[in-house]
């Protein structure tokens, strides 16, 4: 079975890419490499790279395709607040375009990477029918695709949505811009876990490892059970207040709690029912928070990966491309070649 992944270099995509090499598919990785070749170094051998944009390919990649996962996008709710037009056209027209085209030229399993923050702020247990209360531009950018690319489905082409929890754990495409990774750093940099005030806000949560399968049992179970719906991605037992889960994290690696406070009041809480995928595609997650700050955690110690890293903090390396890209202009405007 031949699958594209668009965003296959990223922080999920370069962990579920190498998980569908190590399954035996033929797998093409469609991506921009902002962030560099190094997430797919280990399966570069096996798989196709591709390098272009969900907004401009050239359709003629998805012939003979047999699934697409839809994962390109701008990341995480800061980075879409940098340029909230252009996280529009790429988290929402762009994927549009992808699942229309995939249909379009005959690809039989479409899959969109959704997120869990289109719950916004909102009490009680959240299931896929709750009403959705979606507070930046990133995840309204999510409701707008998931809106417009579900109605697509039907006996020829099954399109699916996984809204996922927050992500942790290691990945070749590191990123400590996540709750439980940015502890683990915060304790491995300054011996304090940062906590976003005021701390009693809920998420959910899942291991990037456990996400990435979610999306393999989508692809593996009976159309019937996947085509047009809407599945949380992650476990009801890992639904966390963050004040709570920062002391669970000191205790994981086996340090003494000590934190330090930041930014304004998270606007941003919600937790969510998991039950619909457990029952349906009987998916449960392997990995817990405590699994996943030692593994960052050792990762940092044994230089996996760099604490110093600009990649690793999503939105300040894209303000660096930002940067670099109107320097560029300005010297080409003024006729110097680079």
């Amino acid at each position: 079975m031949k699958i594209v992944v668009t965003g296959g270099a990223g922080y999920i995509g370069s962990v579920l890419s190498k998980l569908l090499v190590e399954k035996g598919y033929d797998v093409a990785c469609l991506d921009r490499f902002f962030f560099g070749l190094d997430p797919v170094k280990e399966i570069a051998d096996k798989i196709k790279l591709i390098k272009d944009d969900i907004r401009w390919f050239k359709p003629s990649i998805l012939r003979g395709v047999d699934a697409v996962f839809d994962l390109a996008s701008l990341s995480n709710d800061p980075s879409g607040e940098l340029d909230p037009q252009k996280t529009l056209e790429i988290n929402y027209r762009g994927r549009v375009r992808v699942a229309k085209l995939s249909k379009k030229y005959g690809v039989s399993r479409y899959v969109l990477a959704s997120t869990c923050s289109v719950y916004g702020f909102q009490e009680g247990i959240l299931t896929e029918e709750s009403g959705l209360n979606p507070l930046t531009t990133y995840a309204k950018a999510n409701v707008l695709a998931e809106k417009e690319i579900l109605p697509l489905a039907d006996k020829h082409f099954t399109a699916t949505a996984l809204r996922q929890a927050t992500v942790y754990g290691f990945s070749n495409r590191m990123r400590f811009d996540l709750a439980i990774n940015g502890m683990v750093l915060g304790f491995f940099k300054n011996g304090k876990i940062p906590i976003m005030r005021d701390g009693k806000q809920w998420r959910p949560f899942v291991h990037v490892k456990d996400t990435s399968n979610a999306f393999i049992r989508v692809l593996e179970s009976d159309k019937e059970l996947v085509n047009g719906q809407i599945f949380n991605s992650g476990s009801n037992e890992q639904n966390l207040q963050i004040f709570d889960l920062a002391s669970f994290v000191a205790e994981s690696i086996d340090l003494p709690f000590n934190y330090e406070w930041y930014g304004s009041t998270d606007t941003r809480s919600y937790r969510v029912s998991f039950d619909k995928i457990k029952r349906t595609l009987g998916f449960t997650p392997q990995f817990t928070p405590k699994h996943g700050a030692k593994e960052v955690f050792s990762a940092l110690k044994e230089g996996a990966v760099s604490a110093d890293d600009p990649r690793t903090i999503t939105v300040k390396w894209y303000k660096h491309l930002l940067e670099m890209h109107a320097l560029i202009k300005n010297v080409e405007s003024k006729g110097i070649i680079l």
